[in-house]
């Protein structure tokens, strides 16, 4: 519903005139005629002593239906979710990068013993390597297997 629609049928559910309505917010009767025939909008002072005198919220008063209220609710939090899951996903597969980034060092890197017959080889990134890609996947699965426990949290998936 409209504002203008919604603030007639406000009016007329507390049985008040225009004028009545005007008096009330110390306004002209004209503003209420102009906002009820949807030509302009109340200032935010104006809203809000209409939300307190018709003992609704703003959302309510402005948006018009409580279900409408709840939706703007539940689609603000699937969106939070929908970006926790991307940044999961990027931060996963950054990571896998990492992992993979270990072994091209690794091959690349020069190997020898020294006069003390000691070895100097970065043997670690090998296994740092593997760790980094596992904990790349699993982040990656974590997400998936969220979204799938959470399906009424993702409509439509």
């Amino acid at each position: 519903m409209k504002f203008s629609e919604q603030l007639k049928t406000l009016r007329q559910q507390h049985h008040l005139t225009q004028q009545a309505l005007a008096d009330d917010l110390h306004v002209s009767r004209q503003a209420i005629s102009n906002w009820e025939n949807d030509k302009n909008m109340p200032d935010i002072e104006v809203l809000i002593a209409l939300a307190q005198l018709f003992d609704i919220s703003l959302d309510e008063l402005i948006l018009g239906e409580k279900d409408l209220t709840k939706k703007l609710i539940h689609d603000g939090s699937v969106t939070r979710q929908a970006h926790l899951a991307m940044v999961s996903n990027v931060a996963g597969a950054l990571v896998i990068l990492m992992g993979m980034l270990c072994f091209m060092i690794k091959s690349q890197s020069i190997e020898y013993v020294d006069a003390q017959g000691v070895l100097h080889e970065n043997f670690f990134l090998i296994p740092v390597g593997y760790g980094l890609i596992f904990m790349g996947i699993l982040i990656i699965l974590s997400q998936f297997l969220f979204i799938r426990k959470n399906k009424h949290a993702f409509p439509g998936k």
